[in-house]
């Protein structure tokens, strides 16, 4: 029988799990599963964690989310074709969800799937081997520290790649008397309140964590970008300013001349696609992008078409782009969807990454992961949902954040699955210092 191993249980990982579960609900014959899961528990980043720098076995701790963190984008954005949220709550919620929430839905539909019957909790997968027809898997049982020796036919690869930081040092690092940090380790902005924050970084982290520590209280936010910055209509109190040249003491020194006294830096700096486990010859490297070089139809391992590597792009699209690529490679695994010859998948990939590489603006890389993401669906039988919409929603929340960065959050967008329109939270997003499950389910049942 096939066997088929998958690493990582965050969203990626469980869309896997769902697609084979959904192919065996239609009558379909279903390889040997196992999935491979280092935390004890599933989610990925979105299963929270206090902890920082090491776990209790010693490993990195995988975990990059902060306590108070809100959706960044509408959660029609990200809405499962096949579970709506709905479905999920039993009635209509606002469009931006705190973390609690957001969790609940996406671990909701694994639950009503039971696929932790496929998943090895707390245990790591140490090493991968092709030996030219099957991959040798090695993996270790954290709590009972035993190791295992398996062959699979086939590898997926959804560890995500925002978990190991890339972190770089600025002149007087050294000698610096204030915190230090990187945004994997960022846990609850509370900790700053009433202190000097620079933020290092302008990606989408560097803009929450900046409009996190203002609205905990922090006396100055100034965000320091190397390329482009934000650039959005700042809250008083928050600045951006070019480039960090040195720290001399608790004196912040930018290229620009800005001077600032800091008591914390916090580096917004990036992730690196690390696999440690993976051979040599498996591994994709890459920074962060778009279409990432040598993955066929994004997904693909172009060397060895027995590897699969899920969620490895740059996300405007997330956990409904998991699923059509899941749903591409079940197909694939299953026969359904045949690999072309190898001129063939060079052209494509090819293709792919020269348009990627031809984007001048947010709006074009829009259009290029909306024609990305509907060519795989195309491919499969995911079923239907509206990407023409979800593009118009990613078009409006960008107008909306450069409208007014603090506000972007309290508006309302309809579902590209059931056509709900959202309610308007009661609570403006500033103000909902309470993020609780408990308390944000409470306020909107209120206003149903």
């Amino acid at each position: 029988m096939t066997k088929v191993a998958i690493i990582g249980s965050g969203p990626c990982g469980l869309s896997m799990l769902h697609a084979f579960q959904q192919a065996e609900l239609k009558g379909e014959n279903i390889p040997e599963i196992v999935c491979f899961e280092k935390q004890e528990n599933w989610g990925g980043l979105w299963n929270y964690s206090w902890r920082t720098g090491s776990d209790q076995y010693g490993d990195l701790v995988h975990n990059s989310m902060y306590r108070h963190l809100w959706s960044n984008a509408p959660k029609e954005c990200l809405e499962f074709a096949d579970y709506s949220f709905d479905r999920h709550f039993g009635k209509p919620i606002p469009s931006f969800l705190p973390r609690e929430v957001l969790y609940d839905y996406i671990v909701g539909r694994a639950k009503n799937g039971n696929l932790k019957q496929y998943i090895r909790f707390n245990t790591t997968v140490t090493n991968v081997n092709f030996n030219g027809s099957i991959f040798e898997v090695t993996s270790l049982n954290r709590k009972e520290n035993k190791y295992a020796e398996e062959q699979f036919d086939y590898i997926v690869v959804a560890t995500g790649h925002f978990s190991v930081p890339y972190i770089p040092e600025y002149e007087g690092m050294k000698s610096f008397p204030g915190r230090i940090m990187h945004s994997h380790d960022f846990r609850d902005a509370e900790e700053f309140r009433g202190k000097n924050i620079v933020v290092l970084g302008s990606s989408y982290s560097a803009e929450d964590i900046a409009l996190q520590c203002y609205k905990y209280g922090a006396k100055s936010v100034t965000i320091g970008y190397r390329n482009n910055p934000i650039a959005l209509k700042w809250p008083e109190g928050i600045k951006e300013v070019y480039y960090l040249d040195k720290l001399e003491g608790k004196k912040a020194t930018f290229k620009d001349g800005h001077t600032q006294e800091a008591d914390v830096l916090i580096l917004c700096t990036g992730y690196l696609h690390h696999f440690p486990f993976l051979e040599e010859s498996l591994k994709l490297k890459t920074n962060n992008r778009l279409y990432p070089p040598k993955l066929y139809k994004g997904v693909v391992w172009q060397d060895n078409h027995k590897l699969m590597y899920l969620g490895m792009q740059n996300q405007i699209y997330t956990f409904n782009l998991f699923d059509c690529q899941a749903w591409y490679v079940r197909d694939l695994i299953l026969g359904k969807i045949k690999i072309p010859s190898d001129s063939e998948v060079d052209n494509d990939i090819n293709e792919w990454v020269t348009k990627e590489e031809k984007l001048e603006d947010i709006i074009q890389m829009v259009d290029f992961q909306t024609e990305y993401v509907k060519e795989l669906h195309d491919a499969s039988d995911y079923p239907k949902i509206d990407f023409e919409l979800i593009r118009k929603h990613i078009y409006d929340l960008i107008h909306h954040k450069e409208e007014d960065i603090m506000t972007y959050r309290n508006r309302s967008f309809s579902s590209p699955v059931t056509g709900t329109v959202a309610p308007i939270h009661p609570t403006p997003w500033v103000e909902a210092m309470d993020d609780s499950m408990e308390t944000f389910l409470k306020a909107n049942r209120r206003e149903s």
